[in-house]
């Protein structure tokens, strides 16, 4: 489970709409990427959590560490 890591409730909510930013900023670049990679962003995002300012910038953070 990607934010198992998470245990504040503001801080998932966080992390869960950033993932649903990022996926939906990679989706428009990349639309024939497949669902399982969602999967990694989730990785991605719950790993940057801690070092993002608002979900804005993890989202950002997140979709270029998955593209790099």
């Amino acid at each position: 489970m990607p934010f198992s890591s998470l245990t504040d409730p503001v801080d998932l909510a966080r992390a869960g709409a950033a993932l649903e930013a990022a996926w939906t900023a990679i989706k428009v670049q990349q639309p024939e990427i497949d669902e399982k990679e969602r999967e990694r962003l989730a990785f991605i995002v719950a790993s940057l959590a801690p070092l993002a300012m608002d979900e804005e910038d993890l989202a950002k953070r997140a979709a270029e560490k998955f593209r790099s």
